[in-house]
């Protein structure tokens, strides 16, 4: 987990691991590999969930599993997303469109269509600030336990030290402009 101050740089960092930003100098890899731009390898679950709002959420799941499985029917992605949207609690908002769900409830499907995709590496970017004290607990700790049974590693981008201590094993301290790690 990265922590600072707003405006330290952490989104930024992120973005430049996601892809979505170029470095000014220097290189940066994932897994060996240099990153030139976004690629499957890294999915990020952003701040605000970016679903699309004209599907429901078990279509926004559906199609991501089909993008990262071509040979799998509609009907097979389908029961698939219906799976994974159960093990977060939304079995009952599955046809819901992203407007009628709550904060926490998008938030948890943004996250089970990313996850869909099968990235080597998930990049969260503040992804419970928009959320109540309590759904962000919720929320943290049904995507803490997802992560642990997929085994799947993470870099959590936060400005609550509470949230990067209980999701993260190694936390790195962001001091303000000019940012620089401090711990």
């Amino acid at each position: 987990s990265f922590i600072g101050p707003s405006g330290c740089g952490k989104s930024t960092l992120l973005r430049l691991l996601a892809g979505l930003e170029r470095p000014e100098s220097g290189s940066l890899f994932c897994g060996g590999v240099p990153i030139t731009g976004p690629g499957s390898d890294r999915g990020v679950v952003f701040q605000s969930p970016a679903l699309f709002p004209w599907m429901t959420a078990r279509d926004n799941v559906s199609f991501a599993i089909r993008k990262s499985d071509h040979s799998l029917s509609r009907a097979e992605a389908r029961s698939r997303a219906e799976e994974a949207l159960c093990r977060v609690g939304l079995a009952d908002s599955m046809s819901m469109l992203p407007n009628q769900l709550s904060g926490g409830m998008r938030q948890r499907a943004a996250l089970i269509r990313t996850l869909a995709l099968k990235p080597d590496l998930l990049l969260l970017d503040e992804p419970f600030s928009a959320l109540d004290y309590q759904t962000r607990l919720n929320v943290s700790d049904d995507i803490g336990k997802i992560l642990k049974k997929q085994r799947k590693p993470a870099i959590l981008v936060t400005h609550d030290i509470s949230e990067a201590i209980s999701m993260a094993d190694r936390v790195i301290v962001l001091s303000a402009r000019p940012a620089k790690i401090c711990q």
